[in-house]
C-alpha cells in the first residue's frame, strides 16, 4: 500500500478517544476526553461543528445513515442522539449502569445499539420518545469493547474473550470463545469473517458462520491499550494501530507484515478507514492524523 502522511490535526479536545467517518467518508467525527464530539472535513482540517452535551469523557460516536443525525456514547453512562445540523441533542437516553463504551446505527439509522462496561448491549429506538431500551443482552461477562451491526446480527466483542452473534431473525445467540480479551471487532467487506483485535497483541481472522480460527496477525503491540483494526483494499490488507506510534499492515491471506506507517510517538489507538476511498484516519494522543494513497503530503497543526 502506497499510503503517505497528508495531515495532522490537533483537535484541541483532550485526548481523542475515536475518530469516525461519516457514512460517504466526507466528514469525520472525533470523541474527545473533553466531553465534547467535533466534526471535521478532515481533507482540509476545518472544523465545522462541536457537540457538548455530555458530562463525562466521549469514547465512542456514529453518524446516521443520511448524516443528518450522530450517536454518541459518554463514560456518563449515557447515550445522546444529536441533530447535526443545529447541534442540540434530540434524546438523552440513560439505562446502563457503567460508562458506555461503544455505539452503532443500523442499517436505516432507526435504531442504536450502545455497549457498556455494565456487560449489556442495549438497543434503542430513536424515532420514538421512549427512553427505555427496547431489547437488552446480558450474556457477556466483562465490558463490551465494540459492535458490528448488519441488517439481521448484532455482533459483541468483549473482554470476556467471547464474540457473540445475536441472529434477530430467528432470535438465537451463538457465541465463539477466543480466550482472549477483545478489544475491538469489524466485519470483512464481504460479511464472511469478523477481524477480531485482542490484547495479546494477536488479530484474529474468525469465520463468522463457523467461527473457527482462520489466520493470526501479530507484530504490533497493544500493551493495555484498546487498539482498533480493520481492512483496506477490498479485505486484501488488515491493519492495526499500536502502541509503538505506527500502524500495521498485513497481507490477510498470507498473514505476513507488508508496511509500518511511522507517527512518532504515542500510542495509536483509533482509526477509520474511508468507505469508498483510500484514506485512513487514525487517532494519536490529541491529534488526529490523514493518510492516503496520493504523494501531495500536507501538515496542519491548528493551534
Amino acid at each position: 500500500m502506497d499510503l503517505v502522511h497528508h495531515k495532522t490535526i490537533n483537535c484541541n479536545q483532550g485526548a481523542v478517544r475515536a475518530v469516525r467517518y461519516n457514512v460517504d467518508g466526507s466528514y469525520c467525527l472525533t470523541c474527545g476526553s473533553d466531553k465534547k464530539i467535533k466534526l471535521w472535513n478532515p481533507k482540509n482540517g476545518i472544523l465545522l461543528k462541536t457537540y457538548g452535551g455530555h458530562a463525562g469523557e466521549v469514547m465512542d460516536a456514529a453518524g446516521s445513515c443520511d448524516s443528518s443525525f450522530i450517536v454518541s456514547v459518554s463514560a456518563d453512562k449515557s447515550v445522546i442522539y444529536w441533530d447535526v445540523s443545529t447541534g442540540q441533542p434530540v434524546r438523552r437516553l440513560r439505562g446502563h449502569a457503567g460508562a458506555v463504551k461503544c455505539c452503532k446505527f443500523n442499517e436505516d439509522s432507526s435504531i442504536v445499539v450502545s455497549g457498556s462496561t455494565d456487560n449489556t448491549v442495549m438497543c434503542w429506538d430513536i424515532r420514538t420518545r421512549k427512553t427505555e431500551p427496547i431489547q437488552t443482552m446480558r450474556e457477556a461477562k466483562d465490558c463490551i469493547t465494540s459492535l458490528v451491526v448488519t441488517e439481521h446480527k448484532i455482533i459483541t466483542g468483549s473482554l470476556d474473550g467471547s464474540i457473540r452473534q445475536y441472529d434477530l431473525r430467528v432470535g438465537e445467540l451463538t457465541c465463539d470463545t477466543i480466550g482472549v480479551p477483545i478489544t475491538h471487532i469489524v466485519h470483512t467487506k464481504d460479511g464472511q469473517c469478523i477481524v477480531a483485535a485482542c490484547l495479546d497483541s494477536t488479530i484474529r481472522l474468525i469465520d463468522v458462520d463457523s467461527g473457527e480460527l482462520l489466520s493470526e496477525y501479530k507484530g504490533h503491540r497493544t500493551e493495555d491499550y484498546h487498539i482498533e483494526c480493520g481492512t483496506v483494499r477490498n479485505d486484501s490488507n488488515i491493519i492495526s494501530g499500536s502502541s509503538e506510534g505506527c500502524a500495521v499492515i498485513w497481507d490477510l491471506l498470507e498473514a505476513t507484515e507488508l508496511r509500518r506507517l511511522k507517527m512518532d510517538t504515542g500510542v495509536v489507538h483509533s482509526l477509520s478507514i474511508h468507505p469508498t476511498g483510500s484514506d485512513i484516519l487514525f487517532a494519536k494522543k490529541r491529534n488526529i492524523e490523514l493518510w492516503g494513497d496520493t504523494s501531495e503530503s500536507e501538515i496542519i497543526i491548528d493551534e
